[in-house]
């Protein structure tokens, strides 16, 4: 495996590491991208760092390591960077047809939801339905098609989460991913619910 973005696309291919305990390192995909992604069994750090400085702070065998505070400082603190929290990710296929009625494409957003979107994602795309609820897509790490949605605190509860997180996939030009964090249950149902497979956990250090 010479790339970040050559594993993605393997497993949005179904191809995955191989379960065996082991541990990846491959290169930053861009100067943006620095991260870990723990798959079932293997880790992967993408970092512009000696593999041998981060061999030398994961022990063999501790699956957990990689996602640990010891080790995420440790690589904020020799990339200078902080690290983010644990994401679940999760991945969906495109959906053909055009995204729901109601749901209309805008350019001028100031939403917060998207100021962030455009912080880690190129490409960025935002539609809403205008009574504050919002879907982006964007290409994120290693440019791949990334999802986020806002539903309005008002409108919780009636399956508009679901539904945005579904349109991702119509409007996206390929598979799509999502970042949840794992405490927002709301979140982690409606995109189970609109199809999306969870692939493992993620941290993102941002500069």
């Amino acid at each position: 495996m010479t790339s970040l973005t050559e594993l993605l696309t393997d497993a949005q291919h179904g191809h995955f590491p191989p379960a065996d305990g082991g541990l990846t390192i491959l290169p930053q995909p861009s100067p943006r991208d620095v991260g870990v992604i723990a798959f079932t069994a293997h880790t992967v750090v993408f970092a512009d760092v000696e593999p041998a400085w981060v061999r030398e702070r994961l022990p063999p065998g501790d699956l957990s390591a990689p996602l640990c505070p010891p080790f995420l400082q440790a690589l904020a603190g020799r990339t200078g960077r902080r690290a983010g929290g644990v994401d679940l990710i999760a991945l969906a296929g495109p959906l053909p047809g055009p995204p729901p009625a109601g749901l209309e494409e805008v350019t001028d957003s100031d939403h917060p939801r998207v100021a962030r979107a455009r912080r880690y994602r190129d490409a960025v795309r935002v539609w809403t339905t205008g009574d504050g609820d919002l879907l982006a897509v964007g290409r994120g790490v290693a440019g791949r098609w990334e999802a986020a949605v806002e539903v309005d605190p008002s409108r919780r509860g009636r399956g508009l989460g679901r539904l945005l997180a579904g349109a991702a996939r119509q409007v996206a030009p390929g598979p799509v991913w999502a970042q949840v964090a794992p405490g927002n249950a709301a979140s982690v149902r409606a995109f189970l619910a609109a199809g999306y497979v969870p692939m493992g956990a993620e941290v993102l250090l941002a500069s």
